[in-house]
C-alpha cells in the first residue's frame, strides 16, 4: 500500500493511510486530539493526528508488523502499570508526519467506539470521537490546553450536549475527573 503523504505537514493524510489498514484488519478506532477538537469547534494549529484503538494490547505486535509491511515507520511504546495509557504505537513516514495510536486508555467507556461521528475527509470516512467522550477525555487529561479545549467544546456543544452521558463518561475516569467536569459545567454561562 503506497502512502499518500508527499511532504511534511500531512499527518492527517498519514492517518487516512492508517485507517485503510484498520479497515482491512477489522480494528475499531476513534480519531482524538487536534483533529477531533476541530470537529467539536476547537480550532488550533497542530500537525498531529491521533487515534484511540479498540484492540487488546496483545494484538499490538501484529498491528505493528502490518504497518511496517505497509510502508510505515513504527515505534511501539508500552506504558508502566501506573500509566493511564497501556501503549502507544507511533507511525511516521519519510517526511516526519506522525500519527499516534493509543491503546488501553484507563477509564475509557468501550461504548465510545459506537458513539463516534463519521465525517468525510479527502473523500474517505473518518470516525471522530463523539462530543461527550471528547470532553470527558480532555478533562481526564487535565492539562491547561486540554481543559481549555473541554471548556470551548462545552460552549459550542450547547443544546446538542447530552449532560447525563457526559457525567457518566467523565465519572469512568475517576472522582477527580467527575469533579472537574462539574466545575466546568458550573462555569458554563446559562442561556
Amino acid at each position: 500500500m503506497p502512502l499518500e503523504t508527499r511532504r511534511p505537514g500531512e499527518s492527517a493524510l498519514l492517518l487516512l493511510d492508517a485507517v485503510r489498514l484498520f479497515e482491512a484488519m477489522d480494528v475499531r478506532y476513534a480519531v482524538i486530539g487536534a483533529m477531533a477538537a476541530s470537529i467539536h469547534g476547537v480550532v488550533r494549529a497542530s500537525l498531529d493526528a491521533d487515534a484511540l484503538l479498540s484492540v487488546p494490547t496483545h494484538r499490538l505486535d501484529e498491528l505493528e508488523q502490518a504497518f511496517r509491511a505497509a510502508g510505515f515507520q513504527t515505534e511501539l511504546r508500552r506504558g508502566d502499570p501506573d500509566d493511564p495509557i497501556a501503549a502507544v504505537l507511533a507511525l511516521t513516514d519519510s517526511f516526519e508526519n506522525r500519527v499516534d495510536l493509543l491503546v488501553g486508555l484507563r477509564g475509557v467507556d468501550p461504548a465510545l467506539f459506537s458513539r463516534t461521528i463519521t465525517v468525510e475527509f479527502h473523500g474517505r470516512p473518518l470516525h471522530i470521537v463523539g462530543l461527550e467522550d471528547f470532553i470527558a477525555m480532555k478533562i481526564f487529561a487535565g492539562a491547561p490546553q486540554d481543559l481549555s479545549d473541554a471548556r470551548h467544546a462545552l460552549a459550542v456543544g450547547g443544546d446538542a450536549l447530552d449532560a447525563a452521558l457526559l457525567r457518566r463518561t467523565a465519572s469512568r475516569y475517576g472522582k477527580s475527573a467527575a469533579a472537574a467536569l462539574e466545575k466546568l459545567l458550573a462555569e458554563k454561562p446559562a442561556k
